[in-house]
């Protein structure tokens, strides 16, 4: 637990740890967010809440590390709220406030929190994002709102209709900053802020501390203090993590026997590919188990119908790729499953993050073939811990005699090869792929 500046670190002695149970009152939070806090069923603030509300009140530029489900959302909302309430102007309602995300699911997430939270203020917020149409959109920032919540995409889209102004944002959000990063948003983000005025409050959440985020918020945050809720790539304490040693052709039939000899009845599955996961929920439904698959490909429609089903347990299997999954917040989710491994070991933290939320248990099981046995080390080395290994009777590797050792010919295929973080690309190859992968995935999100 600790409370730094963003150039120097001070760790918070164990004796001035909490020994009181503080409450939402206590960190100054006027009536009207209390009850609203209270009508939520929530009664004391989660670490990062606690960390971040007072500072924020304050004014100060917070550069904070919170994963999903932790209660960041209401971390930035809350004091948000209360500093454009004191100072709020019935008639003229320009953009005050702005909430940037990664994804279209994140988005109406922190839209509904935010519109929760400020019911008993005079208070006027909406969300963009693409995949809708922006009539509607453009009709509503017209009449005036408070609070914007938006995607990049959109939001640049809107911007060069000349649909809404940013030259009076009080306040900037990026939520999800390293996710957005990864989305080849940058260049987005830095047209985002030549919109706005200089001087502002800035606020950046982010899963992890990478150099790209702290360069990032070198450039936004002014004399920032930072704020972590939790180690950088910890895991929840409640998840029980395991991995499968599986031959790659028996994963689907090994999925299947988990989900029915358990009878599990909600199960978040994640697949590298949109391909292999449409190809994933076919099998499932083909097997009597119902299933749906969120991905880049489906319409918004298709992807909040199919969020809500899962919400609903009127599905029991929700097949995502790592991005449309990012920001979903599903309470009490009991099992995750990595069909395929992620590339990059920080994404596995943040699978596994899905599950083992509010005090719950959760289990996050990895199918892994021998091509994967690289990627089980690496998350290894983050996680600072070996991952309870097994096999299952009849469905072993072929060569489950050197569990710990890849095939020497697969493994050196391009297709298998993890991502090495530690080898950056020269600026002009960097440029030309942050300009491919920002055009691909605003026209995805738009």
């Amino acid at each position: 637990m600790y409370l730094c500046s963003y150039k120097k670190w001070q760790i918070t002695p164990k004796s001035h740890f909490k020994i009181y149970t503080m409450s939402f009152e206590s960190l100054g939070l006027n009536k009207s967010l209390l009850k609203a806090v209270e009508k939520q069923g929530y009664k004391i603030p989660s670490p990062i809440q606690e960390k971040a509300i007072p500072l924020i009140l304050d004014g100060k530029d917070v550069l904070a590390s919170a994963q999903t489900g932790t209660g960041k959302t209401a971390g930035f909302t809350l004091p948000m709220l209360q500093i454009l309430d004191a100072t709020r102007s019935d008639k003229f309602r320009p953009i005050r406030a702005l909430i940037l995300t990664p994804t279209r699911e994140l988005a109406a997430q922190v839209y509904d929190n935010v519109r929760d939270y400020g019911a008993y203020l005079n208070m006027k917020s909406t969300v963009v994002f693409g995949g809708v149409k922006a009539k509607a959109q453009i009709a509503t920032i017209r009449q005036g709102v408070d609070i914007l919540v938006a995607t990049p995409g959109r939001l640049l889209d809107l911007e060069n209709q000349n649909a809404l102004s940013l030259k009076r944002v009080e306040i900037l959000v990026l939520d999800e900053a390293d996710r957005m990063l990864d989305m080849g948003f940058l260049r987005d983000i830095k047209k985002i802020m030549s919109l706005m005025p200089a001087k502002r409050q800035n606020l950046l959440f982010s899963a992890t501390f990478s150099r790209e985020i702290k360069d990032l918020a070198a450039r936004i945050l002014n004399n920032p203090v930072l704020v972590e809720a939790t180690p950088q790539n910890s895991t929840a304490e409640k998840v029980e993590q395991k991995v499968y040693r599986v031959d790659k052709g028996k994963k689907t039939e090994l999925v299947t026997k988990l989900i029915s000899d358990g009878n599990w009845k909600q199960v978040l599955i994640f697949t590298r590919t949109k391909h292999g996961a449409n190809k994933l929920t076919k099998k499932l439904i083909a097997s009597k188990i119902s299933a749906a698959a969120i991905h880049g490909n489906k319409s918004q429609g298709a992807r909040t119908k199919a969020l809500a089903q899962f919400k609903t347990n009127d599905i029991r299997v929700l097949v995502a790729t790592d991005i449309a999954a990012r920001g979903l917040d599903i309470p009490l989710l009991p099992h995750v499953i990595n069909f395929e491994l992620p590339n990059v070991p920080e994404d596995y933290v943040h699978r596994i993050g899905r599950t083992g939320r509010a005090g719950a248990k959760g289990e996050a099981l990895s199918l892994v073939c021998i091509e994967e046995m690289e990627y089980v080390r690496q998350i290894e080395k983050i996680l600072g811990q070996k991952l309870k290994s097994d096999v299952i009777e009849g469905f072993e590797p072929n060569n489950i005699t050197e569990p710990g050792k890849p095939n020497s010919n697969k493994s050196k295929k391009k297709d298998h090869a993890p991502r090495n973080h530690s080898k950056k690309p020269s600026n002009n190859n960097r440029s030309r792929n942050d300009n491919r992968s920002s055009r691909r995935e605003s026209s995805k999100r738009r």
